[in-house]
């Protein structure tokens, strides 16, 4: 990765229709800037349309009103400079740890030798180089996720959105792929952007945490971490930490989201 990108969310609307059914509105006048290098987490109520915003964000949803764009690029189709992670990895089952990676740099056209150089740096990025050849269900579920980040990597791409990625691990693996993450955002400073239930996860991830509404979501509050980079799981325990953790809940209980 090279970098991160601005990403620009501006009125977006997104209504689903089921047969016979009124028509469900998952958000309405979403606003939110995420800035180049930025670390952002989005919380909110179940149903609120945080993993729909990250499908209009990558390309995947296209809104019934409103734009998001990438450095001022319009985004209206999946884009390589923007990897998506979801809470299930999605690996194909009948290939290796080595053949997910590297899927995208096939149908990207990559030759073999460059799929063969970037297959080992993205397995030693996240730790997998010696399960190269186990297929998915050889693999615990953190491993599983690790594939699919570097999957998600392996085009440099310099926005990562994260969809609830560790919610289904124990807490010693979920605390550990957070530091993993804080890693990688070290090294090469992309934009992520992660959708969470964890306030704990929020806090020590991001440089802002996004409030959303019920449903239809828009943001509600957005609350600044002011904690310094690098960090550890030691960062948890400052008093700042209660502070931010305070108000979060504060907006969650009610408050702002009722505005």
């Amino acid at each position: 990765m090279t970098g991160g990108a601005r990403l620009v969310a501006s009125g977006i609307d997104v209504r689903f229709a089921r047969r016979g059914e009124p028509q469900t509105e998952a958000l309405g006048g979403f606003d939110l800037a995420v800035e180049r290098g930025e670390i952002v987490a989005i919380i909110g109520p179940n149903g609120c349309g945080k993993s729909t915003f990250l499908r209009v964000a990558s390309g995947l949803l296209a809104p019934a009103a409103g734009s998001v764009t990438l450095d001022d690029a319009p985004v209206t189709a999946p884009d390589p400079a923007i990897g998506l992670v979801f809470q299930e990895p999605r690996l194909l089952p009948w290939r290796s740890v080595a053949g997910n990676v590297t899927y995208p740099l096939e149908l990207a056209g990559w030759s073999n030798e460059r799929r063969a150089a970037r297959l080992g740096e993205l397995l030693d990025l996240v730790g997998l180089a010696d399960a190269r050849d186990l297929r998915p269900s050889q693999l615990s579920g953190g491993m599983r996720q690790r594939a699919a980040i570097a999957r998600a990597l392996a085009l440099q791409p310099r926005v990562l959105l994260l969809d609830e990625p560790f919610s289904a691990l124990d807490a010693l693996t979920r605390d550990r792929l957070n530091l993993e993450v804080l890693a990688l955002w070290e090294r090469a400073h992309p934009t992520i952007v992660i959708v969470t239930h964890s306030i704990p996860e929020a806090i020590l991830l991001a440089d802002r945490v996004v409030v959303m509404t019920p449903r239809p979501g828009r943001v509600a509050a957005i609350v600044p971490i002011d904690l310094p980079r690098p960090r550890s799981l030691d960062a948890l325990d400052r008093a700042v930490v209660s502070d931010a953790a305070a108000e979060i809940r504060g907006l969650l209980g009610g408050g702002a989201l009722a505005a």
